[in-house]
């Protein structure tokens, strides 16, 4: 054993748990916060609806424990459906493994293991991120109370850190131990290119889990929030959250389901996919005996849990929240800080680990590459510093501190219609710089260790996913703070302040979604790399032995068959979101119809979130199976029936069309919803008249329409390019073995 304790894997094992013990010891703060409006008196009570501090106490208990329980009753559903299906897709990987590598069973085995263990990996990130989310969003609205900012901020902000560094040390050690226990099946340095094959499997599961949790997740969410909306705020003209409307309880619950639990999900399956994409690519590099060097890309994200959690200190100690003005630049800092700081770090772990020249065989063709660790370095750099650059240009198309959400919010003063053309414009535009930046990382990197230089880059894209991810679930937990204030009937200052929060939240959470698409397009490259490169292995060169030609016919048939995909996909979930809307808006409206006291100003009798809730349930286990499925199946039978060549333009066609789809819809769907709130915080006699006005109505159509695109399809197509590519890789030999790569219909 003492030959597997390597300095690598000290620093790996001690970096995951520091991040797990980092997450308790921020789990342990917030769980100090008792579930008690106003606390000891003093300046704790100043923001106290009324005297009655039992009676709010109570309600807000009661208003906690029903969004615990529909959060966990349906995430609890959805992974029963997700249990089944990956025990019998685990399976189906078995077979079809062992068929295509000549039934070698052991391969066939460790694929699948590395499947189930990814995929249950990937429902604990999301069940604990649910779990750490419903906790601590209450004690967030008790510490929104209190005068002053810092507490409340910080209360959220710990509950995103538990999340992230909970969810980067828990994968990276699964990750890092399973390779450890395959290692001892795999124990020549020459056989660990098929130790790497093996553990593609844990970036399957991921992503299946992450694929199942976004598009579930997200049509509970938009179906409730979209339901609250319409028939709440522009039928009725209650507030959002109001006690009042039906739908409120549920919009909260998805609120933990999709925007935390399935984020969760996804981010987890970028570091499970870019990490498993890297090693194979470089799995050459340790054909030496070099063990560390192979496992550098494992190293940087080891190295950025200890730069995130410095960093962390800014925002709660160094230079705390102390008004509204400090809480979107202490959240932008956390991101600019930890880039910078990586830098360096990057480069010490480069020549603390890999030799001082290394080899690394060529995606295309035999050629062996002699490369630098500052080569490498530099590959890391130009995927962190390409996520910041991706993430700010972002934020200017989001915030509305900024021109282009303004011309949207102005929009409106002729209406929905103008709205509608002047958010899809922004989001079309919005994706130049992006793709333009990615296409730069893509080019040098390539140029400067080929496609494991991309594989990298994607590492250095994910490099601070716990200040991602932190920043991340900061945004939900305000958003159900706000909402338990309003519920709770709490002094409308606390509703105030944990808007500001929210405010925040929400132009971090589309910086955070910047990065995700980013990462996610290297990561599909990556993998495209690493399936290529499989091929070409298995088939000793003779395909694509001098790369992919896109101009074979079934290649480049199928090449526009992959761009189609997305937009098949974002039409599926799109729809599902309307389906299900449109039943929550029936629902809502039949018990304003039914209970016409319920809109009195202080009703004595509550609505019934139960039926809301069941709705949201049903509809999204339902809709989530057909665009799964469809981006499941559609590689695997593609590959079995028509070969390796389509397959190839199956999965180029797909990352090419989700990248622009995916940031165009998320841009799009975050501009028409800070547009709204821009619009809000104008008083009455502005030009753009406030909340309430028929501005602000025509601003809340084109929330309602941004939410399915920001928080369902948007995000998910970053899964749908993923998803495909580390399919194919998966069964990459299965694919050759049918009919020497041309398929069952043996199509030229």
């Amino acid at each position: 054993m003492t030959d597997l304790m390597t300095p690598a894997t000290v620093l790996i094992i001690v970096a995951g748990v520091v991040a797990l013990v980092w997450a308790l010891s921020q789990f342990m703060i917030i769980s100090a916060i008792p579930i008690k409006s106003g606390g000891a008196g003093g300046e704790e009570s100043a923001l106290l609806a009324t005297g009655d501090e039992e009676g709010t106490t109570a309600r807000l208990n009661e208003i906690y424990e029903a969004i615990y329980e529909g959060a966990e009753s349906f995430l609890r559903a959805e992974y029963r459906v997700c249990f089944w299906f990956v025990v019998w897709f685990a399976l189906l990987i078995f077979i079809l493994v062992s068929w295509g590598t000549g039934w070698e069973l052991v391969r066939g085995a460790l694929t699948a293991i590395s499947f189930l263990l990814g995929a249950f990996t990937s429902m604990a990130s999301g069940y604990l991120g649910m779990k750490v989310a419903v906790y601590s969003n209450v004690r967030t609205t008790i510490a929104a109370q209190k005068q002053g900012w810092t507490d409340c901020f910080n209360t959220a902000f710990r509950a995103g850190a538990v999340m992230g560094f909970a969810l980067c040390g828990m994968g990276m050690l699964m990750l890092y131990i399973t390779m450890l226990v395959f290692r001892a099946q795999y124990p020549d340095p020459m056989d660990w290119i098929l130790l790497t094959e093996s553990l593609t499997g844990y970036g399957l599961g991921g992503s299946v889990i992450a694929m199942f949790g976004r598009v579930g997740g997200g049509i509970y969410t938009k179906a409730a929030d979209v339901g609250a909306d319409l028939v709440g705020k522009v039928v009725h003209g209650i507030p959002e959250d109001d006690p009042r409307n039906p739908a409120t309880i549920a919009d909260n619950v998805g609120d933990n389901v999709g925007d935390v639990a399935g984020m969760g999900s996804d981010l987890f399956g970028s570091f499970a996919e870019s990490t498993c994409a890297a090693l194979v690519i470089g799995s050459s590099i340790g054909a030496g005996g070099d063990w560390d060097a192979m496992v550098f890309p494992i190293i940087v994200s080891a190295v950025g849990i200890f730069v995130c959690l410095i960093c962390s200190f800014i925002a709660t100690h160094i230079k705390p929240v102390k008004s509204e003005a400090d809480v979107e630049s202490a959240l932008k800092v956390q991101l600019i800080s930890t880039t910078i700081l990586m830098i360096p770090a990057v480069y010490y772990a480069a020549i603390s680990f890999l030799p001082s020249t290394f080899e690394l065989v060529s995606t295309v063709g035999s050629n062996k590459l002699t490369l630098t660790p500052m080569q490498a370095t530099i590959c890391v750099i130009m995927g962190a510093v390409g996520g910041l650059t991706i993430g700010l240009v972002t934020e200017y198309y989001t915030s509305h501190s900024y021109q282009p959400v303004r011309e949207v919010a102005h929009s409106c003063k002729t209406g929905a219609a103008t709205n509608m053309i002047y958010g899809i414009a922004l989001g079309f535009k919005s994706a130049i710089i992006p793709v333009i930046v990615l296409a730069l990382v893509i080019y040098f990197s390539f140029d400067l260790c080929d496609m494991y230089g991309v594989a990298l880059a994607a590492i250095g894209f994910l490099s601070n996913l716990a200040t991602g991810l932190t920043i991340d679930v900061y945004g939900p937990v305000c958003d159900n703070a706000g909402g338990i204030a309003e519920m709770a009937e709490l002094h409308p200052g606390v509703r105030e302040k944990t808007d500001a929060l929210d405010a925040a939240g929400n132009t971090t959470a589309a910086i955070g979604k910047g990065f995700a698409i980013g990462s996610a397009a290297l990561v599909s490259l990556a993998l495209f790399g690493a399936f290529v490169t499989r091929i070409s292995h298995a088939s000793e060169g003779k395909w694509f032995g001098n790369g992919v030609n896109m101009l074979e016919p079934l290649t480049f048939a199928f090449l526009i068959i992959g761009g189609m995909i997305p937009f098949a996909f974002a039409a599926m979930t799109m729809k599902s979101v309307g389906l299900a809307a449109m039943e929550m808006v029936m629902e809502v409206q039949r018990q304003f119809d039914e209970k016409p006291h319920l809109l009195d100003e202080n009703p004595t009798e509550r609505p019934d979130y139960d039926a809301c809730i069941a709705i949201s349930t049903k509809a999204s286990l339902k809709e989530m199976v057909a665009p799964g499925a469809m981006v499941i199946f559609t590689p695997l039978l593609t590959g079995i029936f028509f070969g390796v060549g389509a397959v190839s333009g199956l999965l180029v066609g797909s990352l090419i069309a989700s990248v622009q789809l995916a940031i165009s819809m998320s841009n799009s769907g975050g501009a028409w919803d800070n547009a709204k709130k821009y619009i809000e915080k104008q008083p009455a006699d502005s030009e753009l008249k406030g909340k309430g006005s028929d501005i602000h109505k025509a601003a809340v159509v084109g929330d309602t329409v941004g939410d399915p695109f920001k928080d369902t399809s948007g995000p998910a197509l970053n899964i749908v390019m993923k998803l495909m590519a580390v399919l194919s890789l998966v069964f990459a030999d299965t694919f050759y073995a049918t009919n020497a790569g041309h398929g069952i219909l043996n199509l030229h």
